[in-house]
């Protein structure tokens, strides 16, 4: 038997629902609109890049690890800076705005570009369930670490020191994003490689991120957020 169509009626309180959920967006300045989308295509950016990179490993030092151990701390900065100018809750719905389209870019890029090596439009037509589950465990580890991230990085903000909530969020944030994912994506793989070496790459993963946000991304951190304070504030003094 069909089902016959919802009454308009029913749908009212999901309307406005949607509606008040997005009213927020609209409520901002233009600057303050396109601030939110820059972050937002930097979250998009970070992850697909992030979720293609960690298919292709290699060895440093005897241990082993992947690239996405390099552009997976951007995600970090982006959330990090997206708090500090527009506070958590808003942070949390530009990280939602972003993961679904972030989700279908990853796919996407991994299977057109799976293992390093392009495979043609015709990659598409068939499921690859090795890069679907990598999405899969992106998707969690995204939600959990980057809301972990933002709960810390809330807490940690109202000190003094302006590096103390990007160096503090990014330990607890990136512990639980790296072995989430991972375990997620490599346990009993049908790739061989990682399913017998997924936790050592996790725990290289988690040093490498750790290293390179505390050398690179803090510092850079507070330039960028100086140069967006500032950008807003000439902004509004001019509206």
């Amino acid at each position: 038997m069909w089902n016959t169509p919802a009454p308009l009626g029913s749908l009212t309180p999901i309307i406005k629902k949607i509606g008040r959920n997005n009213m927020w967006f609209l409520q901002l300045t233009e600057a303050e609109r396109r601030s939110v989308l820059i972050l937002a295509l930097f979250h998009i950016v970070a992850i697909a890049a992030s979720n293609y990179l960690v298919q292709l490993p290699f060895t440093i030092f005897g241990f082993h690890t992947t690239w996405g151990a390099f552009t997976f701390p951007f995600i970090f900065l982006a959330t990090d800076l997206t708090v500090r100018l527009f506070g958590a809750s808003r942070a949390r719905k530009i990280i939602f705005t972003a993961m679904f389209p972030a989700l279908l870019v990853s796919y996407l890029v991994s299977v057109l570009f799976y293992q390093g090596e392009y495979q043609g439009l015709a990659g598409l037509l068939a499921w690859n369930g090795f890069v679907a589950r990598i999405a899969l465990a992106s998707f969690l580890a995204y939600s959990v670490g980057q809301l972990l991230d933002v709960k810390v990085f809330d807490r940690l903000r109202q000190l003094k020191y302006w590096w103390a909530a990007p160096a503090g969020s990014s330990v607890f944030g990136n512990l639980v994003d790296t072995i989430l994912f991972f375990a997620v994506a490599f346990y009993a793989s049908s790739d061989a490689f990682m399913a017998e070496h997924w936790l050592e790459i996790a725990w290289v993963d988690y040093g490498f991120k750790l290293a390179v946000n505390i050398a690179l991304f803090v510092p850079l951190y507070g330039m960028l957020l100086h140069f967006l304070q500032n950008r807003l504030q000439r902004t509004k003094v001019a509206a």
